[in-house]
C-alpha cells in the first residue's frame, strides 16, 4: 500500500478539482464547501496557498468581501508574486471601501504583468474613483457651507433651489463622513437657525439633517442637546403643523436611542476616556415631554407625539434591567399621563387631545404599571391615582366630576387593577350610574362609557348587572341620539355575552340578538355618523358575533365589512381590538376546550348546563366565511393595522390578528391571494414581538405559506432572512407536533435555497433541535426532521457534525438508509451520498458503525426506486477509494449487482 502521506495528498487533489468543477458551474457555496474541506486535508503550503486563493474567488461571489480579503492575504503571504491572489485582494479591499490598499495592489499586478489588459483598466478605473471621492471630500466643505447660505438667505424666492439645497444636506447626513463634515462645519448652530424660521419646510429639512447627525452616535446626540437645548425641542414637537411634530417625533426617538446606547456602554465599562452622563440628558428629555402633556398651548398632534415617545423609550426591554426610569416617570409625571387621559373632549378650557390620545395614556399607564417590580411599587402607583381622582372628585363642580370619571374610563382601559380601585372609591359609580340619565349629550356620553369599561371587569360586573341593564335598556329604548343608543347597546353587549361562544344573551327577554346587530350594521354603515361613534358600532359585534346566526349574516354584507376594514385603516387606532375581535371570531380562531366525554355525562346526569357547538360554527362554514372576508379585503386591512405605529395595536392586539392570519392561510389554494395583498410582509413583525402565543400562530402561518410556495418569490430580497428566526421558534419543545412538523418543513424548503439561508438557520441554533426530531416516534415529523437535515447537510459545519469522534448520527443515516418508508430512505441515503462524495474519512466509518451496512447499500442499489439506486451507486463509488473498505465490497455480492445496473440502458 501507498504511504499514507500521499494517500491524503491525492484526496485533497481531488477534492480541489471538484472545488474547481462547482465554481465553473457557478455552486460557488458547494465549491467553498469543497476547497475548506481540501484545506483540512492538506499540509503543503504551495497548496494550500492556492486553495486560499480559490476560496477568496468564492468569497468574493459569495459578497463576503471580508473573508475574501483574509484568504487572499494568506495566498499573498506564501507567494508575494501570486497576481490572481493579489487582484483578488484588490476587488475585496474595493467593496470594503479601502482604495488606497486597493491601489497598491493592483499597481503591484501591473508592474508583475504589465501588458496585462484587465490590470490595466481596473487601476485606471479605480484611480478615477479615488479621485472622485477625494475631490467630492474637498468640495463638500464648500458644499455644506453654500446649502446653509442658500437655506438661510432670506433674499432667496427660488423655491426649487432651496428644496434641492434640503434634499442634499438631508442625504449629506445620512453619511457618516458628511454628517460629521456637516458637524464639524459648525452645523448644529446653523440647523437651530433654520428650526427658528418657522417655516415647515426648513423645519423639516433641519430636523431630518439632525436625523443623520444623531443616528447611532452619542457624543453628537450629546452636542446637538446642549446646543438646541431640551425646552426648544419640545417645544418644535409641540407645534400644529403634522409633519413637524412627527419629524421631532423621531429625531426625539433616535436621540433617545443613541443615549441609551451610550448608557449601556457605560454599565459595561467599555466606554473612551470620554465619560458623558447619558442618564442626565434622558432624565431631561424625559422631564419635558412630560411637561409637554400637561401645557395647553402644545398641539393635539404634539401631545399624542409625546406620549407615543414615552412609551417607546421609558418601560424596560429586558427584567434584567433597572425600572428606575419608569419609577422616576411615575412620581413626575402620573398626574400629568392623567391630565390627558382625563379630558373631556368639547369641555371648556380643556386641552387639545385627538380621538386616540386618551387610548395611547391608557397604554402608556399600563405600561408603566407592568414595570413595577414589588406591592410596595404598586401602592404608591394606586396612592397617587387615587389621589388624582379624589382631587376632581370630592367638593368639585359637575365639570370636576366628569374628569374624575374620564379618568376611572382611562384608567380601567389601561391598568385594570387601578381602574378597579378608584371604582371603589365613595360615590364614583353611584355618580357614573346618575350621570348616564343626564340630559346633557356630552355628560351622559362620558358616564355610558365608563359604566362600559367598567363591565368587563369581573369585580364590578355584578353590581353592574343588578344596577346598570335596567338602565342601559332605557337610554337605548328611549334616547333620541344614536351616539348614546350605539354605547348603550355595546354595554348591553358586552353585559350578556358572558356565554361565550355558548351563546345564551338571557339580558334580552325582549329584544333579539339579530336585531341588535342588524342595527350595529346599519350604524357602521351609516358615513353621517361620525367615525369615534361608529368605532362602537364594531365594538358591539365583536361582542354579538360571538354567535355563529351573526358571523353569518355579518360576512354576507359585504358592505359592512368593508366599512369595518375601512375604520381599521383610519386615524382613529382605539378601534384595532374590536376589528380584530369581530374578525376571530368570524373566522373561529379562537382556542377551542373539547370538553371531556366522561364530564359530559356526567353534566347530563346531573341535568347541568353543557355548551353546544352551534351548528353553523362547523368546519364548512368557517372556511366560507374565511373566503368571504377574503373577497371583501381582509388582507389589506389587517397588513395596514400591522403596519400602525400607534399603542393601540397592544400585544393582545397582536395575538388576535396572528389568529386570524392563521385561519386566512388555513387553506394551501388561499394562500397565494394572501401574500399577494401583503400578508406576508406583516407576519414577519407579528412573529417576532408580542404574546407568545400571538407570535406562535404568525410563525406557523408563515410557515404554511413557506411550505407551498416559492419562499424567494414570497420573500424577496432580505426579507427571506428574517422568516429564520420564527420559524425554528416552532421547533421549541413546547410548540404541539403539527407546529414542529411545519416548522421543520418550511425550514428544509429555505436549507435547499442557498449557503446563506443555512448559515442563518445555524446561527438561530436549530441544528441540534431539528437531530432531536430525527428520534421522533411519529413518523411524518422523523421524516421532516431527516429531509430538514439532508438539506441542512450541504453545510461544511453540519458535515463536520458527522465527522465528529463518538457521535451516532452518520450510524441513524445509514439505519434510515434501510428503513421501509421510502421517503425517509430518499433523505437518508441522498445525505449519506453528499456526505460520502465530499469527506473520505466517512467512507471509511461507514463499515465500523454498523453490522448491517453491507446489506443496506445492497438493498439501496436493488431497489425498484431509481433515485434510491442512483444514491446507493454513489456511496459505493467514493468508497472505492478506501482499499480497505474496496476489499470488502469487492469479496462481497456488490461487483455482480454493479455489473448488473452498469448494463441497464434505460437508466443512463
Amino acid at each position: 500500500p501507498a504511504p499514507t502521506g500521499t494517500v491524503r495528498q491525492v484526496t485533497a487533489q481531488q477534492l480541489r478539482q471538484r472545488g474547481n468543477a462547482l465554481f465553473q458551474a457557478g455552486d460557488h457555496a458547494a465549491a467553498l464547501a469543497a476547497y475548506t474541506q481540501a484545506l483540512s486535508l492538506c499540509d503543503a503550503e504551495p497548496e494550500r496557498a492556492v486553495l486560499h486563493r480559490n476560496r477568496a474567488a468564492c468569497y468574493l461571489k459569495l459578497e463576503d468581501y471580508a473573508k475574501a480579503e483574509a484568504d487572499a492575504s494568506k495566498a499573498i503571504a506564501a507567494d508575494g508574486r501570486d497576481m490572481k491572489a493579489l487582484f483578488r485582494r484588490s476587488q475585496a479591499l474595493q467593496k470594503l471601501g479601502r482604495l488606497d490598499q486597493a491601489v497598491s495592489d493592483l499597481q503591484r499586478c501591473v508592474s508583475l504583468e504589465p501588458r496585462n489588459k484587465a490590470f490595466q483598466e481596473a487601476l485606471r478605473a479605480l484611480g478615477s474613483s479615488m479621485h472622485e471621492k477625494m475631490k467630492t471630500m474637498s468640495c463638500t466643505d464648500s458644499k455644506v457651507e453654500q446649502m446653509f447660505q442658500i437655506l438661510l438667505d432670506p433674499e432667496e424666492k427660488d423655491a426649487d433651489k432651496k428644496q434641492k439645497a434640503a434634499q442634499n444636506l438631508i442625504v449629506l447626513a445620512r453619511e457618516e463622513a458628511g454628517a460629521e463634515k456637516i458637524f464639524q462645519s459648525d452645523g448644529v448652530r446653523l440647523l437651530a437657525r433654520l428650526l427658528d424660521t418657522a417655516q415647515a419646510e426648513l423645519m423639516l429639512a433641519a430636523l431630518r439633517t439632525l436625523v443623520g447627525l444623531c443616528s447611532g452616535h452619542r457624543s453628537r446626540t450629546t452636542a446637538v442637546l446642549a446646543e438646541l437645548g431640551a425646552p426648544r425641542l419640545s417645544a418644535v414637537l409641540g407645534v400644529e403643523h403634522e409633519q413637524v411634530s412627527l419629524a421631532a417625533c423621531n429625531l426625539l426617538h433616535v436621540m433617545f436611542e443613541s443615549l441609551k446606547e451610550g448608557l449601556q456602554k457605560d454599565l459595561r465599562g467599555k466606554e473612551d476616556a470620554v465619560v458623558l452622563d447619558s442618564s442626565k440628558d434622558l432624565k431631561l428629555l424625559i422631564k419635558h415631554l412630560l411637561e409637554l402633556l400637561a401645557l395647553e398651548g402644545a398641539s393635539a398632534q404634539g401631545r399624542d407625539n409625546a406620549l407615543n415617545l414615552l412609551i417607546k423609550v421609558v418601560p424596560r426591554k429586558s427584567p434584567k434591567e433597572s425600572n428606575s426610569t419608569s419609577l422616576w416617570v411615575i412620581d413626575q409625571g402620573l398626574k400629568k399621563i392623567l391630565e390627558v387621559g382625563s379630558t373631556v373632549c368639547g369641555a371648556a378650557g380643556s386641552l387639545p387631545v385627538t380621538e386616540n390620545s386618551r387610548m395611547s395614556a391608557s397604554v402608556l399607564l399600563s405600561k408603566l404599571y407592568d414595570d413595577l417590580k414589588c406591592d410596595a411599587e404598586r401602592e404608591n402607583f394606586h396612592h397617587l391615582c387615587e389621589d388624582y381622582v379624589r382631587s376632581w372628585f370630592e367638593g368639585q363642580e359637575l365639570s370636576g366630576r366628569l374628569r374624575a370619571i374620564q379618568a376611572v374610563s382611562c384608567l380601567l382601559q389601561g391598568p385594570a387593577d387601578a381602574g378597579n380601585r378608584v371604582l371603589e372609591l365613595e360615590g364614583i359609580m353611584e355618580s357614573v350610574l346618575s350621570l348616564c340619565a343626564s340630559v346633557c349629550e356630552a355628560h351622559q356620553l362620558v358616564a355610558v362609557e365608563a359604566l362600559i369599561h367598567a363591565a368587563d371587569k369581573a369585580k364590578r360586573a355584578s353590581f353592574i348587572t343588578a344596577n346598570g341593564v335596567s338602565l342601559l335598556k332605557e337610554i337605548y329604548k328611549h334616547s333620541e341620539r344614536d351616539s348614546i343608543r350605539i354605547r348603550a347597546l355595546v354595554g348591553l353587549c358586552k353585559l350578556g355575552s358572558a356565554g361565550g361562544t355558548d351563546f345564551s344573551m338571557k339580558q334580552f327577554a325582549e329584544g333579539s340578538t339579530m336585531k341588535l346587530a342588524k342595527q350595529c350594521r346599519k350604524w357602521l354603515c351609516n358615513e353621517a355618523i361620525d367615525a369615534g361613534t361608529r368605532r362602537w358600532a364594531v365594538e358591539g359585534l365583536a361582542y354579538l358575533t360571538f354567535d355563529a346566526d351573526i358571523k353569518e349574516e355579518f360576512v354576507e354584507d359585504k358592505a359592512a365589512m368593508q366599512a369595518m376594514f375601512h375604520l381599521a385603516k383610519s386615524e382613529d387606532r382605539s378601534v384595532l381590538y374590536a376589528v380584530a375581535s369581530t374578525l376571530v371570531n368570524c373566522t373561529n380562531s379562537y382556542d377551542h376546550e373539547e370538553p371531556d366525554p366522561q364530564m359530559l355525562e356526567l353534566a347530563k346526569y346531573a341535568k347541568q348546563h353543557i355548551p353546544e357547538q352551534h351548528p353553523k360554527d362547523k368546519p364548512e362554514f368557517v372556511r366560507r366565511r374565511v373566503r368571504k372576508l377574503l373577497s371583501a379585503g381582509v388582507v389589506s386591512a389587517l397588513s395596514c393595522m400591522v403596519k400602525s405605529e400607534n399603542p393601540a395595536l397592544t400585544n393582545s392586539c397582536r395575538e388576535l390578528i396572528s389568529r386570524v392570519f392563521l385561519a386566512l392561510v388555513e387553506q394551501a389554494e388561499d394562500r397565494g391571494g394572501v401574500v399577494a395583498q401583503g400578508g406576508g410582509k406583516a407576519l414577519i413583525p407579528l412573529s417576532l414581538e408580542g404574546t407568545e402565543v400571538g407570535q406562535t400562530k404568525a410563525a406557523q402561518a408563515l410557515a404554511k405559506i413557506t411550505i407551498t410556495s416559492n419562499p424567494e418569490m414570497v420573500f424577496p430580497g432580505e426579507r427571506i432572512y428574517e422568516v429564520v428566526r420564527p420559524l425554528v421558534s416552532l421547533l421549541h419543545l413546547q410548540r404541539s407536533g403539527l407546529e414542529n412538523f411545519e416548522g421543520l418543513m418550511a425550514l428544509t424548503n429555505l436549507a435547499g435555497i442557498s449557503e446563506r439561508l443555512r448559515q442563518k438557520i445555524l446561527k438561530e441554533k436549530a441544528v441540534p433541535m431539528i437531530e432531536g426530531y430525527m428520534f421522533e416516534e411519529h413518523e411524518l415529523i422523523r421524516l421532516a426532521a431527516t429531509e430538514c437535515m439532508c438539506n441542512m447537510a450541504m453545510s461544511t459545519e453540519v458535515q463536520e457534525l458527522f465527522l465528529a469522534e463518538g457521535s451516532d448520527r452518520l450510524k441513524l443515516m445509514v439505519l434510515y438508509s434501510g428503513e421501509e418508508d421510502e421517503k425517509l430512505r430518499r433523505a437518508a441515503s441522498g445525505t449519506l451520498a453528499m456526505l460520502a462524495a465530499m469527506h473520505p474519512t466517512i467512507c471509511k466509518r461507514i463499515p465500523q458503525v454498523t453490522v448491517h451496512w453491507l446489506e443496506i447499500l445492497q438493498s439501496l442499489l436493488l431497489s425498484p426506486s431509481t433515485e434510491l439506486q442512483h444514491r446507493g451507486v454513489i456511496v459505493v463509488m467514493n468508497m472505492m477509494v478506501e482499499r480497505e473498505v474496496a476489499e470488502q465490497l469487492v469479496a462481497s455480492e456488490m461487483l455482480e449487482i454493479l455489473s448488473v445496473l452498469a448494463k441497464e440502458q434505460d437508466k443512463p
